[in-house]
């Protein structure tokens, strides 16, 4: 298996001279060990390793937490972490008499906001980075710097890329973003995500939820997965997999706690009036809602019903991604009002909301841009503005308004 290099990777070592702990989450599979095995290697400082995978080091770590960072001195990298919160006072303890930069490398399979103990016992000495699936960026040795609506950036990006045509974009997003698919470990995403729903989801499922019927929660994700890129409606998906409402809000939970979902909030502004306020529901992977949503290839994929759903789900991951990978938060919205007036995307960058709308067409028309002046009473400046679409180059309307190919992102 080749190993594709991180845009993450320079972002982990610059943190690592800062903080005497670094926490990297993300979804099980998505490269955050093998990512980080690499960079010990390169270190060549004898760093030690240990998962937490192995249940007799689990055991140790939870029942004597101070012989076991005794045994595991320092500087360590200790994997699955949130196996084993009563090591983080320890750590702590550690941290405070020696404040040696980089001494723990921790990842865990968890997003850190959720994570039992953490931010309690680590808050202000650890530095925290996700890893999601990897991007198109990294996939194709691009640019991988945030996204923002900078001409000059932008043509940066669309010069060190092969333009794609829309089939090619399709392809794209079916193959995902799971390394084992894009190193060629596994060529049939079908097998892979096969054992990865049975392997380690079904299973991390039920390590934190406790007992749950498996086929009951296939049928959920899989409900959850055909409303990507909707507003969350949790009766939808409940009656659709056969569960009540608030075991669809419990087990949607443990899948953003996994990494595997996430929300994008309506932009709230109290001189923007009659908002919505529900969140959209995206997957990071879009390859795996295909598979759980039963497209066969990525042709049928781009010709079917969630077409512009599974576009639009691209597209705001690839842009969340580009600014996890630099460890940065991405303030990214989207806006609807009770007048069914919608932008697809917010980004507040510096002081400006930039305003986006996602189109499957290869030539979009400027009329598409006019939605954007209900910003304009926003106690923020609007900026430049874009249409995100399946066009082979990056042009614009005006001065004002940018088309970008999706596969510039």
């Amino acid at each position: 298996m080749n190993y594709i290099k991180r845009a993450m990777e320079n972002t982990f070592l610059r943190l690592a001279k800062e903080f005497p702990a670094l926490l990297l989450t993300g979804p099980r599979q998505t490269g955050k060990t093998t990512m980080l095995q690499k960079l010990a290697a390169e270190e060549k400082i004898g760093r030690d390793y240990v998962t937490l995978d192995d249940l007799t080091e689990r055991q140790m770590a939870k029942n004597d937490p101070k012989m076991f960072l005794q045994i595991h001195k320092p500087p360590v990298f200790i994997d699955e972490v949130q196996y084993a919160p009563e090591l983080f006072s320890y750590i702590k303890i550690h941290i405070d008499r020696h404040h040696r930069p980089g001494d723990f490398w921790l990842t865990g399979s968890q997003v850190f906001k959720l994570m039992d103990g953490v931010q309690e016992s680590l808050a202000g000495r650890v530095g925290l980075l996700h890893m999601s699936p990897m991007s198109q960026a990294e996939s194709c040795g691009a640019d991988t710097t945030p996204f923002i609506l900078d001409l000059e950036q932008l043509t940066r990006r669309v010069r060190e890329r092969n333009p794609l045509d829309t089939p090619a974009l399709y392809e794209r997003i079916f193959r995902g973003g799971m390394p084992a698919l894009l190193s060629g470990q596994y060529t049939d995403h079908r097998a892979l995500y096969s054992s990865y729903i049975s392997t380690y989801l079904d299973r991390d499922v039920k390590e934190i939820s406790g007992t749950i019927n498996s086929l009951r929660f296939m049928d959920f994700i899989t409900a959850a997965a055909a409303l990507c890129g909707q507003m969350l409606n949790y009766k939808t998906i409940a009656d659709a997999a056969g569960i009540d409402q608030l075991t669809a809000k419990g087990w949607l939970e443990i899948l953003e706690r996994l990494g595997i979902i996430f929300y994008l909030h309506p932009y709230a502004n109290n001189m923007l009036k009659r908002m919505v306020t529900k969140p959209k529901l995206y997957f990071y992977d879009c390859s795996l809602v295909a598979y759980l949503t039963k497209w066969s290839d990525s042709a049928t994929l781009m010709n079917g019903a969630m077409s512009g759903a599974i576009l639009e789900n691209f597209v705001v991951s690839e842009i969340i991604k580009s600014y996890q990978n630099y460890g940065r938060e991405a303030f990214i919205y989207y806006y609807r009002d009770k007048d069914t007036k919608e932008i697809d995307i917010l980004l507040e960058d510096s002081g400006k909301l930039y305003p986006m709308e996602i189109k499957k067409t290869a030539t979009p028309q400027k009329q598409l841009t006019r939605v954007f002046n209900v910003i304009d009473k926003a106690t923020l400046e609007r900026g430049t503005g874009a249409v995100l679409c399946t066009t082979d180059r990056l042009s614009a309307f005006d001065s004002e308004n940018l088309i970008i190919p999706i596969w510039g992102i």
